[in-house]
């Protein structure tokens, strides 16, 4: 079997996004569904919000740089992104944050129902988030997780909200938004999408879906630094759903400073405190380049990098102990491939010290993030390589 790496990379439609970010000489960077690459505009963004901004206008430039419209205006393009109805998207606080205030809104419009469903392999944090708002509730909420295929049969009329990630983060599975959330509003339930591991990487319509809540974070595919803001999205339809957490810049007068609370119109009441002025106008210049990129052709990249790269490990890496554990069908995976291998660990580790930087998960997983708007496909030839020859010395160690 020949691949013919070079000629893919002649024809790619994207190859002059890599020169938009900071890719260190020598590195392969497989990484980046845990944390984006810094794009090089974001150096010259960030220095002028400290000199200009904060350092010449100060407190004025709430009003005269548009601070206050950051997390309005950032979420805005986000939306674009993830396919959402205008003036549903917001920018702010963390996905964990975000997590729990759409759920609390959903289980305040189910009122008669107790369970958050989710899917056993979720994120952790999310299923912290839900159990821990179940267990403040305390009216006999509960958190029930099902295996994935069980999902639809689980959704019985006790189920509030489905609460699930569209792309698994430790296999890559992406779950069919649109059927699932199909099945849970025949089963009267609402449904909750963390976006994190899909959005700038698959094309998404959520409003084509009739989703009725999302969260996502800022700092894996949209590139906008670590601890970057997550972001919230709320149906039109349920956007008068109280917020459990009421913050002054989500009050209708944030300045008048009025000792009762009084939400905004629409998506704008899901604010909470001071925005993170900095944080969000480095994320910006990661949404602005992920708006810029052809989606069809990112993930049209996505999936010949990902065939590309199971080709290889199955013939460079045979009988070395690797598993493909991703989805086979592309169109079951998201934007990563997992292996799976008794010394996982220790291949990691070996990988990094050679440049190429992918990620381990407990147990046995190696996960590779396939980032089409910066990984060449030689890139992938390169890092697989690597992989056999470091495969190759564990074998003989165990």
């Amino acid at each position: 079997m020949t691949i013919d790496l070079a000629a893919l990379d002649a024809a790619d439609p994207l190859a002059s996004f890599r020169a938009l970010f900071e890719v260190p000489e020598g590195v392969i960077y497989l990484d980046g569904n845990s944390l984006g690459p810094l794009p090089k505009a974001t150096r010259a963004r960030l220095a002028d919000v400290i000199e200009r901004e904060w350092g010449a206008d100060l407190i004025r430039s709430w009003w005269t740089n548009g601070w206050l419209e950051m997390p309005g205006r950032v979420g805005e393009k986000i939306g674009r992104v993830i396919g959402a109805e205008p003036a549903s998207t917001v920018a702010c606080d963390s996905t964990s944050v975000n997590l729990f205030k759409t759920l609390a809104a959903a289980l305040g419009l189910r009122a008669d129902r107790r369970v958050i469903l989710s899917e056993t392999g979720n994120f952790p944090t999310d299923l912290y988030m839900a159990t821990g708002l179940a267990a403040l509730l305390g009216r006999g909420h509960v958190v029930r997780d099902v295996e994935a295929d069980a999902i639809e049969a689980a959704l019985d009329p006790s189920v509030a909200v489905l609460m699930l990630t569209h792309v698994n983060y430790r296999t890559g599975r992406m779950h069919d938004m649109a059927a699932l959330t199909r099945a849970a509003h025949a089963a009267g339930a609402l449904v909750a999408w963390d976006l994190s591991h899909s959005a700038g990487a698959v094309p998404l319509d959520i409003a084509g879906c009739d989703v009725d809540f999302a969260v996502g974070c800022g700092y894996k595919f949209l590139n906008g630094g670590p601890g970057a803001p997550g972001y919230l999205y709320v149906a039109p339809r349920h956007q008068d759903a109280a917020m459990p957490l009421t913050g002054w810049i989500g009050h209708a007068e944030p300045f008048a400073f009025a000792p009762e609370y009084r939400p905004a119109k629409g998506i704008a009441h899901a604010l909470v405190g001071t925005p993170h002025i900095l944080s969000l106008a480095a994320l910006e210049i990661g949404v602005d380049i992920a708006l810029r990129a052809d989606i069809a052709a990112v993930r049209a990249k996505s999936v010949q990098l990902a065939e590309a790269f199971v080709a290889l490990v199955e013939r460079d890496c045979a009988g070395l102990g690797l598993e493909v554990t991703s989805p086979r069908d592309a169109a079951l995976r998201g934007s990563q491939v997992c292996l799976r291998h008794p010394r996982a660990e220790a291949i990691m580790q070996a990988l990094t010290a050679h440049g190429v930087i992918g990620d381990f998960r407990p147990p046995d997983t190696l996960r590779f993030g396939l980032i089409p708007l910066y990984l060449r496909y030689a890139d992938i030839g390169a890092a697989v390589r690597v992989l056999a020859e470091v495969a190759q010395l564990q074998a003989r160690i165990a």
